[in-house]
């Protein structure tokens, strides 16, 4: 039976070329040869597509040399596309499903073989390509924009948001700008009522010096420079500009877990300006519904600060969920709550969110 599905399947997406032989046992097929037989008929023996006039539909066909395209998501994610078809991601009904002719194990022989095809090992695998954390900054260089926002549950009322844009440039930089505004209730003898303005805009620079898909470890080194754009009379943004460099840390784990870690030192470039040293560690683990469908990832995030001279360990944690909200999965969630844990005199219980494009994957409106 599954012999008479394959042969369905390569009448269906066009003329077998003279090197795409069936094999003669899939089992024991490397990824090579089930990928000449089931795919280089549109993706091309080489992997670079074949010509859109060739293959008779207007989308056009991945480069799977391309590391820049072809690095980017987990090997999971190939796998369900191929086995479900293109709509399973919220793609074209172009690339068929092949779950009917061939199993899951073989079909990831195929995309291992189409992975080896982005031959410059600079970028890292999409596998480390971990979870997004509230305050925890990955190692992963990202294209994505994100909208952060979090509000006061205790005490004064205030609210606070962010817009962050992350581009990526080759296989380990990104450059990060971060623009805040908040506003909040102040009642002091310059201010009765609510005030709201710009606060510190911040620039960072990212690179991934290490990745290591066999042992699930990635990690990178980061500067960030927040200028003092934001009023400090009103409490929104510091005297002067800050600058903080840090030590980012990822690590996958058995059954669909991680662990990232984050450790730094912050500074205020300005007379008075304090240094405090600050470590952040995120637990957590994706589940999907059903093997294609939704992903969940619930999440606890421990932080803690100190300054340098002196002064004593202010810790809070952070439990939250990440919702994927659309088919292709580059459109998510997270909400959570900031719990003060020590030294909470004057530190509000705060609710915490973001909503994330990974931009590089499509539009907001693609893929749901």
């Amino acid at each position: 039976m599954r012999t008479i599905h394959l042969s369905l399947v390569l009448l269906a997406v066009g003329p077998t070329s003279a090197a795409a032989q069936r094999p003669a046992d899939l089992d024991r097929a490397s990824g090579q040869d089930l990928y000449l037989a089931t795919c280089a008929n549109c993706h091309g023996a080489d992997g670079t597509g074949l010509d859109r006039a060739l293959v008779g539909f207007e989308e056009a066909l991945p480069d799977f040399t391309d590391c820049r395209f072809a690095s980017r998501e987990p090997a999971a994610d190939w796998v369900a596309i191929a086995h479900q078809g293109g709509p399973i991601r919220g793609f074209s009904q172009m690339m068929p499903a092949f779950g009917g002719a061939l199993t899951e194990e073989q079909l990831g022989r195929v995309v291992d073989y189409v992975k080896s095809l982005c031959t410059d090992h600079a970028w890292p695998r999409g596998e480390l390509n971990l979870p997004r954390a509230m305050f925890t900054e990955k190692a992963f260089p990202e294209d994505e924009w994100v909208i952060e926002a979090d509000a006061a549950l205790e005490g004064d009322a205030e609210f606070s948001t962010a817009f962050v844009y992350e581009k990526r440039f080759g296989p380990r930089a990104q450059l990060e700008a971060k623009i805040p505004y908040t506003v909040k209730r102040l009642s002091d003898a310059a201010h009765d009522g609510f005030v709201g303005g710009l606060g510190d805009v911040a620039l960072g620079m990212k690179y991934a010096f290490h990745h290591d898909y066999a042992s699930g470890t990635i990690a990178s080194l980061s500067g960030e420079v927040a200028l003092p754009t934001g009023d400090e009379a009103k409490g929104i943004g510091a005297d002067g500009a800050k600058l903080e460099g840090f030590l980012s840390f990822g690590k996958i784990v058995a059954a669909d877990g991680f662990l990232q870690a984050q450790a730094g030192v912050e500074t205020g470039l300005y007379d008075g300006g304090e240094a405090e040293g600050f470590a952040r560690l995120v637990l957590g683990r994706t589940w999907t519904s059903g093997p294609w469908g939704r992903s969940w990832t619930p999440m606890v995030e421990v932080l803690a600060v100190r300054e340098l001279e002196g002064g004593s360990v202010v810790l809070d944690l952070v439990p939250q969920m990440q919702i994927s909200l659309n088919t292709r999965q580059h459109v998510l969630f997270n909400v959570g709550v900031l719990v003060p844990t020590t030294q909470r005199e004057g530190r509000s219980l705060r609710l915490v969110t973001y909503l994330l494009l990974d931009w590089f994957d499509g539009g907001f409106f693609e893929g749901w």
